[in-house]
């Protein structure tokens, strides 16, 4: 069992950073006028939002992601985080307001809610939810290599719940790579601990995930385009995770 327990911390760390970034481009296609922004506001920045989703972070060897000690440096000081609508209904929050860090709290809203469970269907079914028509399929992320490739190499079903595992991704620190569009497109990245627990007995690795989001009528969703290049793994609050940019995040 705890061979099993050492290689699942060995893939959380390691996959976070190797991820396959070869699935075919997206359409460069103009978006359809349902995806257009409103009246007046001008075209999507395509181009720009393309090099800003491909630009490279910073890059970490697989052990900054193993849990060590926390650094008293920081990259910055807290992101506050907004609150979501709290009118509005379902399993992933939503309706955060129209700025970065209402884009990285929907990152964070989504991802929490989708890792739990560790469940690559689960998580699948949550980016869905969220992703616009032309965003990079949910197979492609980071995260979902991190959840296939953990219940592959310990034997456990592809999907579904098992009996005596359990997982959980607490978000504790962000940053926002960049925006285009006058705010209206922005690629967050958040960092958290990532916690497994197989009858009873539990590891964690810090686990980054960036994506890019567009603020389309009235909600962040996820955006048309390339997939962003690949997050930096930590362990939050370490030092290589300070040098990486990522700052804690508080609640508004």
């Amino acid at each position: 069992m705890l061979a099993v327990l050492v290689l699942l911390a060995a893939l959380v760390t390691a996959r976070a950073l190797t991820e396959d970034r070869s699935a075919p481009e997206p359409s460069t296609a103009p978006p359809s006028p349902a995806l257009t922004p409103g009246k007046g506001s001008g075209a999507w920045e395509v181009a720009a939002q393309h090099r800003l989703a491909r630009r490279e972070m910073a890059q970490l060897p697989p052990a900054a992601a193993h849990p060590h000690a926390v650094s008293t440096e920081t990259a910055g000081p807290p992101i506050s985080l907004p609150a979501p609508d709290s009118s509005r209904g379902g399993w992933i929050p939503t309706g955060f307001p129209a700025t970065p860090q209402g884009a990285l709290a929907q990152l964070a809203a989504l991802d929490e809610a989708a890792m739990r469970g560790a469940d690559p269907a689960t998580y699948a079914r949550g980016y869905h939810e969220l992703a616009l028509t032309g965003a990079p399929n949910p197979e492609t992320t980071g995260l979902y290599a991190v959840l296939t490739s953990m219940r592959d190499s310990a034997g456990l079903r592809p999907t579904g719940s098992v009996a005596g595992l359990r997982a959980d991704y607490e978000i504790t620190h962000a940053q926002i790579k960049g925006t285009t569009d006058q705010g209206r497109y922005v690629v967050a990245c958040v960092l958290g601990q990532f916690s497994v627990t197989y009858h009873g007995r539990t590891v964690s690795a810090g686990v980054g995930d960036c994506q890019a989001l567009r603020r389309v009528e009235g909600r962040w969703r996820l955006s048309p385009g390339p997939l962003p290049a690949a997050a930096p793994s930590a362990w939050p609050g370490s030092v290589e995770a300070v040098r990486a940019g990522y700052r804690p995040i508080q609640e508004a």
